[in-house]
């Protein structure tokens, strides 16, 4: 049932899904469990405003305009941030260098080609208040040119809807080549998807630099470079019109080019990106001060850009056991929905994640992941939340797993989740073939259909076995927030809370790009993005 906001806009009922179905949960102990997740992010958010990383000063360069690459191949803001390291000058910020000497340039690719190729130093001839009002300028241009793209999404989805059903089915290619995911993408969408996410090639998550240009080639995934955003944003504008509806676009503001991807995504009009700091701490093995303090910033990027951001909740129950581990997955959803507020992410932009990994040979588990899907629903009842599907016991037995990706496809609809991201039977055995993911949009859309409004005509036993489960979970979750509240975030992920994983917080790859600020940093970029925001509408949702 749509709120009366969201109904007001005629061409989609929003992501929002609220089912009549209600499990009695302690409103006493949710408040508690956002009040500790507002103190730990609150605690993050200080230890990120103090500090900056050698990304946030590359995607400043992007806002300002900086983009391709020296004749090497290497990223011209790489270039340029690499030059005010040698000489230890970025403390202060990137931002006031590069507006100097783009005062005396003009263009800010050709600047930055003249400060990497050492034709103008980037204190040479410095003015303090020059470099502030030239970096100004610039960066309210690139904001600029991401309000843009927000217009023109607006006018889209205004123009063609979505299709309205919900959940949104979201499904993945992933060839390698973006030739190839541009065909896989328009097969996808033409069979029922509304959400396509573009797989990154293994590894690029690891990579301290954005690769340049259109590519062809990758392994597991396609590599993730504007131009190829760009490549798969016509794409998939070509089969909105085609179909008469907006299909989104989906790939990753993470990993150690967090920021700038951030950046990359609101200049090419992604619509969706997954963005969240505690899954690359986790499987990705990077530093939790450097990504934390990345993921602040592309937080703030995306809430200008109007970007739904993907959290990572749904991965920790591979690692660690779903039944007894669900609160962490709780606990983690009310973390990143309290850091992703305070930079300026409205709910409709929240689409935390969790996932449906408990054994299908357990009896009861259905009514244990019913009860897991309907609590976080209702918890974060205005967040488009993203449920991923049963992967970790996915086998060789596709018969068996299209089965458990129909009982995933039940939960989904009668929770009424929303962004469903499409279980494919074959997944455990190879990328899926065009014909896999046609079975599975078919499978997806048929039990959805059928189901529809079951969610709205049952009501959960008081005191049963789904409820209890619920208030079990809830409890725990609480628990462990006001535990972490005490000792702090950093602390937590270094004794492994979460997923079952311990990292160090001087280890880990990136370290060495995080710095402290200088008295005198340029901090005006994040102000400018969050102005940005000023008037905009808070049930954005209903067309985003």
């Amino acid at each position: 049932m749509a709120s009366r906001a969201l109904l007001s806009v005629k061409v989609c009922p929003g992501i929002r899904q609220v089912s009549m179905a209600h499990l009695d949960l302690d409103e006493r102990q949710i408040e508690r469990a956002r009040k500790a997740a507002g103190n730990i992010a609150d605690s993050v958010l200080r230890f990120a405003k103090e500090h900056s990383t050698v990304a946030i000063e590359r995607a400043v360069l992007r806002l300002m305009g900086v983009e391709g690459a020296d004749a090497d191949g290497v990223p011209l803001p790489n270039r340029v941030v690499d030059v005010a390291l040698k000489e230890g000058i970025l403390g202060r910020g990137i931002a006031l260098y590069f507006g100097n000497c783009l005062s005396k340039v003009g263009d800010p690719v050709e600047t930055a080609k003249a400060i990497a190729d050492k034709k103008i130093g980037l204190k040479e001839d410095f003015s303090d208040d020059r470099a502030r009002d030239e970096a100004e300028k610039a960066l309210k241009k690139g904001i600029a040119r991401i309000r843009e793209t927000v217009e023109r999404r607006r006018a889209l989805l205004e123009k063609l809807g979505d299709g309205g059903t919900r959940p949104l089915l979201y499904v993945i290619v992933a060839t390698g080549n973006i030739f190839e995911d541009v065909v896989q993408a328009k097969v996808a969408a033409r069979a029922g998807a509304q959400v396509v996410a573009i797989i990154r090639s293994t590894a690029q998550s690891l990579l301290d630099y954005v690769p340049e240009g259109i590519t062809t080639t990758g392994y597991g995934g396609t590599y993730a470079t504007q131009a190829n955003f760009r490549v798969m944003r016509q794409a998939l504008d070509e089969i909105s019109f085609e179909l008469g509806r907006y299909v989104r676009q989906c790939n990753y503001a993470s990993g150690l080019c967090m920021p700038e991807m951030a950046v990359l995504g609101a200049f090419e009009r992604l619509d969706v990106m997954l963005n969240d700091a505690l899954y690359g701490i986790l499987f990705r093995d990077i530093n939790m001060q450097r990504t934390l303090i990345d993921q602040a910033f592309s937080r703030v990027v995306s809430a200008a850009g109007e970007i739904i951001i993907n959290t990572g909740e749904d991965n920790y129950l591979t690692t660690a056991d779903a039944v007894s581990a669900a609160h962490t997955v709780l606990a983690s959803n009310f973390i990143n929905e309290a850091i992703g507020k305070r930079c300026g992410l409205k709910d409709w932009q929240l689409g935390l994640g969790h996932a449906m990994q408990m054994n299908p040979m357990m009896e009861d588990m259905f009514l244990l992941e019913v009860a897991q899907a309907q609590m976080i629903r209702q918890i974060f009842k205005d967040c488009p939340i993203k449920y991923m599907p049963p992967t970790k016991y996915m086998t060789g037995n596709i018969f068996r797993g299209h089965v458990q990706d129909a009982m995933f496809g039940l939960a989904s609809v009668i929770t009424k989740q929303g962004i469903h991201l499409v279980g494919i039977m074959t997944e455990a055995m190879h990328t899926p073939h065009i014909h896999d993911r046609f079975l599975a949009l078919e499978a997806q859309g048929m039990v959805m259909n059928m189901a529809r409004h079951l969610g709205d005509e049952i009501e959960f036993k008081k005191g049963g076995i789904i409820e209890r489960r619920a208030q079990e979970v809830l409890k725990k979750a609480m628990e462990m927030l006001e535990q972490i509240e005490k000792e702090g975030l950093f602390t937590a992920l270094e004794q492994g809370r979460f997923a079952n994983v311990r990292r160090s917080f001087t280890g880990g790859r990136g370290l060495e790009g995080v710095f402290k600020k200088e008295e005198g940093y340029f901090d005006a970029v994040e102000d400018l993005l969050l102005k940005s925001l000023e008037g905009q509408d808070e049930t954005m949702g209903a067309r985003g």
